[in-house]
């Protein structure tokens, strides 16, 4: 009797297995449709569906072949292990930066996403990556631990031109670390009091950056120094419903910032 390691091997080995079992899983095929669809030699075929017919895998049809039910299990299972597995190779440089812990996320809807990482000649890519969706994105949301220069100022000017809504939830250290600057708070301030933007702080803090720029999903990676290590950028529906989501969790748990906090800062440091 065959294990289920050998079982696994036995697809593993032979990508147009894998492929052959999941069209067959769809539906009937018959052996030309297979042919066109995976590209392998009728001889191939052959092969590949007589063995398929010895694990009961799959059935005749008239002239076409379909799975049975423990084919369309093995195919499901295949089919999920394969997404696990695309997932995990395109994670596996940036797994260690995924705040994991404050997402509730089925990893594999990252498996297609956007993964932006600093190079030797482009050290700030993952923010140069940010920054491009925000110059053209025109509805903003966001939930961070962390509000830097360059972002403040493309959302202010946006903002400021009539280009963009925008709403975030920041954890107060964020917010002090600009207000201590007077130029940044100046810019600050003058976000604040548009009308087309809205913040507010939390002084639990925020664990994790996340940008929703109109139906794209930005999660900014950071190490335990807090420099920006990565950028995942996505339009999958699920993660954009999670982020959501978790942004009105925390909207609703934070005070809304007045222009008007500003002041008793821009005394003291006159």
């Amino acid at each position: 009797m065959e294990s289920a390691l050998e079982e696994i091997e036995f697809l593993a080995l032979s990508e147009n297995r894998v492929d052959a079992l999941a069209l067959l899983a769809e539906g009937r095929r018959t052996r030309g449709e297979l042919a066109e669809a995976t590209g392998a030699s009728q001889a191939t075929l052959g092969r590949i569906l007589r063995d398929f017919e010895e694990r009961s895998w799959i059935g005749r049809d008239g002239d076409a072949y379909a799975a049975t039910a423990t084919g369309r299990l093995v195919a499901a299972g295949v089919t999920d292990l394969r997404e696990i597995l695309e997932a995990e190779l395109r994670l596996r440089e940036v797994v260690d930066y995924l705040p994991t812990q404050a997402m509730d996320v089925d990893l594999r809807r990252l498996a297609d996403a956007t993964i932006t990482q600093p190079t030797q000649m482009r050290p700030n890519a993952p923010l140069s990556r940010l920054l491009e969706l925000l110059r053209e994105g025109e509805d903003v949301r966001t939930f961070s631990h962390a509000f830097n220069e360059q972002t403040l100022t493309v959302v202010e000017n946006r903002t400021a031109a009539g280009e963009q809504r925008f709403e975030g939830v920041f954890s107060r250290r964020a917010i002090d670390a600009l207000a201590g600057e007077s130029a940044l708070r100046d810019r600050l301030r003058s976000l604040v009091a548009s009308d087309r933007a809205e913040l507010r702080v939390r002084d639990e803090g925020v664990p994790i950056a996340v940008m929703i720029v109109d139906d794209v999903v930005c999660l900014l990676l950071r190490d335990d120094s807090g420099v920006l290590r990565a950028a995942i950028d996505t339009d999958d529906p699920a993660v954009r419903s999670w982020a959501r989501d978790t942004y009105e969790d925390y909207w609703q748990a934070a005070d809304p910032l007045e222009a008007d906090a500003f002041d008793s800062e821009s005394d003291s440091t006159n």
